[in-house]
């Protein structure tokens, strides 16, 4: 009889603690906010792969330097001579996934049909460079 107690005095311990733990646990996952990601890519391209219908925007225009992440995309790409690859920045933050809605909203945003690149392109000195948003956002798990 009195291990059938001390049974039944343990198991409601770890039963209560288990509970408390989930408790717990739930309501620092509820404040916590969630973070997303946001791949911001860049290329080069020659003057003759611009589409005649495409706006060119010149690297100092002011919406262009409100996007984060996208002076230090362009700058990678014209460094490293990206024409085969983009080079990308990931965006880690609240909000990042916005970038997207950013670029196809606030700039020239160019929708290829075929043949040539979907994104914003930029005269970058003597270059040409496309910058777009290369991977969707996706929302994460809070980082705890």
């Amino acid at each position: 009889m009195i291990r059938g107690k001390d049974m039944a005095i343990s198991l409601l311990a770890v039963g209560s603690a288990a509970v408390a733990g989930y408790v717990l646990r739930s309501e620092r996952t509820g404040t916590c906010t969630s973070r997303s990601k946001a791949d911001l890519g860049a290329r080069l391209v020659g003057p003759a792969d611009v589409p005649d219908d495409a706006t060119v925007v010149d690297a100092s225009a002011r919406r262009l330097g409100e996007i984060p992440g996208a002076r230090r995309a362009m700058d990678r790409a014209v460094r490293n001579g990206a024409r085969d690859e983009w080079e990308h920045i990931t965006l880690e933050s609240d909000g990042a996934w916005s970038v997207v809605d950013r670029i196809r909203q606030s700039l020239p945003y160019y929708d290829a049909d075929t043949g040539s690149y979907n994104g914003v392109y930029v005269r970058y000195n003597d270059r040409i460079v496309v910058l777009d948003a290369i991977g969707w956002a996706r929302l994460e798990k809070p980082i705890q």
